[in-house]
């Protein structure tokens, strides 16, 4: 049996939704998940466990250590383990680290890829800001991937858990110093990552507006996002924007108020799972685009959505 190792990202001592999704495309094979336990260990011991975790490869590093560190620590326990596999979330940590990994090993990488059969590795990704999907086999000593959040279900699958203290004697080579990290609002999910997304555009007319949007994502437990018409007219930062030039997400649901659906924001939403367009103007594009229309004013239809949420 094949030998996987599965980055794991945690947050708050909790192991992060996306990657259970990305674990969950490892199963069949041996699972080894890469895990910084801290202070954490038996609550993520068990939903590791829960979700196929055959070996639970513990590291340990300081919180501010550099992508390069970690990198070198990766590759260590893949020549120590023998793994096949490795692959990541395709966040903005692990897309940084595996660059980092196929660099060292001298590997081909796929990056932010939303489908992937290890076995054959072979995998699929959006190519030209959406407009086409690429599959791609590779050829390689160790396959490496990291996988578009939210793009795979998790799935449980009851694995043996068993954990394995890992250290080695690599050291950081220093070209880079972490000094702070500055994290959004807390409580706030971060917009590559949530399961939900609910995106203001032009429509929403002005910045304090988005409360309206806040209190809608609150009893859904979604983030919130920003079309670049909204960004450009001042109403939303930039750190908010989805699309070719903002974030590329791929949400369970999508919910697009007052977005025209311009080809550019597709391409940043267009694996979204489910799409609901709110847009007073019929013949908007978004309405081709989505799984279910509503044709109103958002000012109309967004409150009586949360009021029955």
């Amino acid at each position: 049996m094949a030998k996987t190792g599965v980055l794991i990202e945690t947050e708050n001592g909790q192991v992060k939704e996306t990657s259970l999704g990305t674990m969950a495309a490892a199963v069949g094979h041996e699972i080894y998940a890469l895990v910084n336990l801290g202070d954490s260990q038996g609550d993520i011991k068990e939903k590791l466990t829960e979700y196929g975790a055959d070996k639970i490869v513990n590291f340990s590093v300081a919180p501010l250590s550099s992508p390069d560190f970690i990198a070198e620590i990766l590759v260590a326990a893949v020549k120590k383990f023998g793994f096949d596999n490795l692959i990541g979330t395709a966040s903005a940590a692990g897309k940084d680290i595996f660059a980092r990994i196929a660099a060292i090993i001298d590997e081909p990488l796929i990056s932010d890829c939303i489908e992937v059969d290890i076995a054959q590795k072979i995998l699929k990704k959006s190519h030209f800001s959406g407009k086409t999907m690429a599959t791609l086999k590779v050829k390689g000593n160790v396959f490496l991937c990291t996988i578009r959040p939210n793009s795979i279900e998790p799935v449980t699958k009851s694995g043996a858990g068993e954990i394995l203290d890992f250290s080695t004697d690599v050291s950081d080579p220093e070209l880079m110093k972490i000094v702070e990290v500055k994290k959004v609002s807390e409580g706030k999910l971060d917009l590559t990552e949530a399961p939900i997304i609910v995106t203001g555009g032009r429509a929403i007319k002005a910045a304090e507006n988005y409360s309206m949007l806040e209190a809608c994502a609150e009893k859904l437990g979604a983030a919130v996002g920003a079309s670049r018409a909204a960004v450009d007219a001042g109403y939303a930062p930039h750190s908010m924007q989805v699309g070719q030039t903002g974030k590329t997400v791929s949400p369970k649901l999508y919910i697009a108020c007052g977005v025209s659906g311009a080809v550019q924001h597709f391409a940043g939403m267009k694996t979204s799972k489910v799409i609901v367009a709110i847009n007073e103007d019929k013949d908007a594009p978004i309405f081709s685009k989505c799984d279910y229309g509503i044709v109103g004013d958002i000012f109309d239809v967004v409150p009586v959505l949360t009021e029955k949420l």
